[in-house]
């Protein structure tokens, strides 16, 4: 039996926050934005929802599509470095929301690398015996951290969340290869500041950082799991800027519509953008049976993740 995922589910916000509407806020383009980053928009959640709200939207449809009862259920992790309080867990939350059993529930914190890390802690469960059945779910209020009067972030981040269950699947299917990593000297060049609160970065050395790490992490779970670049069927890289995931993508040598590129509409969500995107993926027919994929991020820490995986149970 290989470990894989069962069923996929995301929510983002109705809420539409145009580069037209940053205009008027701050002292930006919508042409400085869509060249720079690729972002055309970003969904921002309404004042009285929280992350933990988002959390159970994605994980309520994940559930529907793995066909899993939130009872059934023996792991909940949640990536996320915006939880509604600093404890409880948003887990905790979404345990007691979804009617699961008291089962184990933390929140992961690895930034925009968080849902890779979930699911690769998903996966060591799994493969022990000791869980079948474990929730992992990526969401983010970034809209709470972010200084609205700083054009060099507040045009970059949005909220959402994605989610999936992760479980046993079928032997040659599932979770083929994977790589975590960090490197904590890289603290000052994304981070929360601890003086106003509010997310900073150093947006020259973290595109330097991703531009070399991205596609070195993607080429590197694709020779561990036994192919070659050309035998990957879609890339689902973290969407944080057009320009990091295209450097990805001609690493791996793939076709332009073989890359998830959900960033336009929905900027940077963090740890929610991959399994949003894959999610999407799937709904759309992009992602089909049998599928090789590579996921891949990286975020503040820095910390970076690859998976290498074989789509279907």
């Amino acid at each position: 039996m290989g470990v894989g995922l069962l069923g996929t589910g995301h929510y983002v916000p109705s809420n539409v926050v145009t580069n037209k509407d940053l205009e008027k806020i701050v002292d930006t383009s919508d042409e400085w934005i869509r060249t720079r980053t690729g972002i055309e928009e970003r969904r921002i959640v309404d004042d009285g929802a929280d992350t933990s709200d988002m959390a159970f939207y994605a994980a309520q449809e994940a559930l529907d599509k793995a066909n899993i009862r939130a009872e059934d259920l023996d792991m909940i992790l949640v990536a996320t470095v915006t939880p509604d309080m600093p404890f409880p867990s948003v887990a905790c939350l979404l345990q007691e929301r979804l009617g699961a059993r008291k089962v184990a529930a933390m929140d992961i914190s690895a930034a925009c690398s968080g849902f890779m890390y979930g699911v690769i802690t998903a996966k060591q469960f799994i493969e022990t015996n000791a869980y079948q059945n474990v929730l992992v779910v990526g969401v983010e209020k970034l809209s709470k951290i972010t200084d609205w009067t700083d054009r060099n972030t507040c045009v970059l981040f949005g909220d959402g969340a994605g989610a999936t269950v992760v479980g046993p699947v079928s032997e040659g299917k599932g979770i083929l290869s994977f790589e975590l990593g960090s490197d904590g000297s890289g603290e000052k060049d994304l981070y929360q500041d601890k003086e106003s609160g509010y997310l900073a970065m150093n947006g020259r050395e973290v595109f330097k950082f991703a531009v070399r790490q991205m596609p070195e992490s993607s080429v590197n779970v694709v020779e561990k799991a036994g192919y070659n670049n050309e035998d990957v069927d879609y890339l689902i890289p973290h969407q944080a800027n057009i320009r990091i995931m295209e450097a990805a993508r001609e690493r791996l040598g793939i076709a332009e519509d073989k890359m998830a590129t959900s960033v336009k509409r929905y900027g940077n969500t963090s740890s929610a953008s991959i399994p949003i995107a894959l999610s999407e993926g799937v709904n759309s027919g992009k992602i089909k049976n049998n599928d090789l994929l590579v996921l891949v991020g990286f975020g503040g820490g820095l910390t970076w993740g690859a998976i290498a995986l074989r789509w279907g149970h």
